[in-house]
């Protein structure tokens, strides 16, 4: 691990970037250009002690994990991603494989969609990014464990999931995920991360296995969903998918029709954000 190198490149990496770039307000005026270090820390979901350290030559060899987030966190090209991998003495992901990595451009569009929820996910289900009306409307998935951020994974193996959308539509949410994993898996029969998600579902869920064997195939498609959320109520969202040119990452976006209870619910979301209203206890 070239720490000297990693820590110059991490410096001027974040020097680049205006706030702006990656979806925060300008702030108080900035005596020295680009991020501050827990600007970065947070965008990455690492502490700012361990960030500093990486920045000060002292920090311990991060993960591929951690890389990946600081490459996204960054806005790092595949180049530079790759770049730093090799200062860390990781081998880069391959390129001809499914990445975790989201493209600057993307996460550009990402950032610019501030009124409407909006994420990165996986064609297996998995959330790269989320802008912060996504967070706001089905929760911060960056802040789960990495296996916790499957939306698929979620809907069969964690009740709280389903506590987002009506009871009566649960049947058919089950049957879009079950069908677009089976498309996934057929499309890369190499590919072992769909091959383990399957595996594992059929295991422990009964009903993903009940669904599995009715051989249902379908990808993600545009749709209307309604959402049930905590605080703003019962949203109706029509929602976008929109496939990169490898088309294994899909940034999906949810708007409101203007004029309808649920834009104005949309709106009352936009100002509650990711505040937690429940009454404190006496």
């Amino acid at each position: 691990m070239n720490r000297a190198e990693l820590a110059d490149f991490l410096r001027r990496a974040r020097a680049r970037l205006d706030p702006s770039d990656v979806g925060l307000a300008p702030g108080a005026r900035r005596r020295t250009p680009g991020l501050r270090r827990e600007e970065v820390a947070s965008l990455a979901g690492m502490s700012v002690d361990y960030y500093t350290r990486l920045e000060q030559r002292r920090g311990p060899r991060p993960s591929r994990q951690m890389l990946t987030a600081l490459a996204r966190a960054l806005r790092l090209t595949d180049d530079e991603r790759d770049h730093l991998f090799h200062l860390a003495a990781e081998e880069p992901p391959r390129r001809d494989t499914v990445s975790a990595h989201v493209r600057p451009g993307l996460l550009l569009v990402l950032d610019r969609l501030y009124d409407c929820p909006a994420q990165v996910v996986t064609d297996c289900g998995t959330v790269l990014a989320q802008n912060a009306p996504a967070k706001a409307l089905v929760g911060d998935a960056l802040a789960r464990p990495p296996r916790e951020r499957n939306l698929t994974r979620r809907f069969f193996l964690d009740p709280t999931a389903r506590a987002l959308f009506p009871p009566e539509d649960l049947s058919a949410h089950a049957h879009d995920h079950v069908a677009n994993l089976r498309a996934v898996a057929a499309a890369r029969p190499d590919d072992p991360e769909p091959a383990s998600l399957v595996a594992e579902l059929r295991s422990a869920s009964e009903e993903f296995d009940r669904l599995w064997n009715e051989h249902a195939v379908s990808r993600r498609r545009p749709s209307t969903k309604r959402f049930l959320h905590p605080v703003v109520g019962l949203l109706e969202l029509d929602c976008e998918v929109l496939l990169t040119h490898e088309r294994h990452q899909h940034l999906v976006i949810h708007t409101a029709r203007p004029g309808t209870e649920s834009h104005e619910r949309l709106q009352l979301l936009r100002v509650v954000g990711t505040q937690d209203l429940t009454p404190s206890r006496p």
